[in-house]
């Protein structure tokens, strides 16, 4: 059976980017999208951006990506055309494209916020936790810390594998931690575990 929760993915134009873009941007989306902000689960991906200097450059493979219920598909995919403006950025959204949540066995996520105050031990007992409240089995590899510009840790990639199809689907569908709007908890597909060591 399909998840319950899907991709939409707009390819975008627009250039340049402020370096700290994401809550900018999730508060644009919100206003186009009302109902994101009171639905449990749902999220934006980071953006893929390419570096020229010290401010991010959007590419031609760039996609804005939102995770949401299949039901809510067609309402976001209706942005498609949509030009969205948040401070110094500004997006067009081409057109949308769905993308089925498929059952790796292997997840990853860019980012999960951590608690503040809470160190690499703390925090992997806080994903743990979690993952048993969502009956979720798999080991979990923490990755580089993701720190913000004042060099504040304000999460940790995360990997989980050995995850069976059921459990997969659950963790894609729910992801961990807070944030989500700002792309921190959402899961994805990854081949290996090279990935966890990978830059920010």
């Amino acid at each position: 059976m399909p998840a319950d929760m899907l991709d939409v993915a707009f390819a975008v134009t627009g250039g340049r980017l402020p370096a700290e873009h994401r809550r900018a941007l999730a508060d644009a989306i919100d206003a186009a999208l009302p109902w994101l902000a009171v639905t449990p689960d749902v999220g934006m991906h980071p953006l893929k951006l390419a570096r020229s200097g010290p401010e991010p450059l959007l590419s031609a493979r760039t996609r804005l990506t939102l995770r949401l219920p299949r039901s809510r598909a067609p309402e976001a995919a209706a942005l498609a055309g949509r030009e969205l403006a948040f401070g110094e950025g500004r997006l067009r959204l081409g057109d949308a494209h769905c993308r089925e949540l498929l059952p790796w066995g292997t997840l990853y996520a860019h980012c999960v916020a951590a608690l503040d105050g809470d160190d690499e031990a703390g925090f992997l007992r806080a994903v743990q936790a979690e993952l048993d409240a969502l009956g979720v089995v798999g080991r979990v590899i923490c990755g580089l810390a993701r720190r913000g510009a004042d060099g504040t840790v304000l999460g940790y990639g995360v990997m989980v594998d050995g995850l069976s199809a059921a459990d997969s689907l659950t963790l894609q569908q729910h992801g961990v931690g807070a944030g989500r709007r700002f792309g921190y908890g959402l899961f994805v597909p990854h081949k290996s575990a090279a990935a966890v060591g990978a830059p920010a």
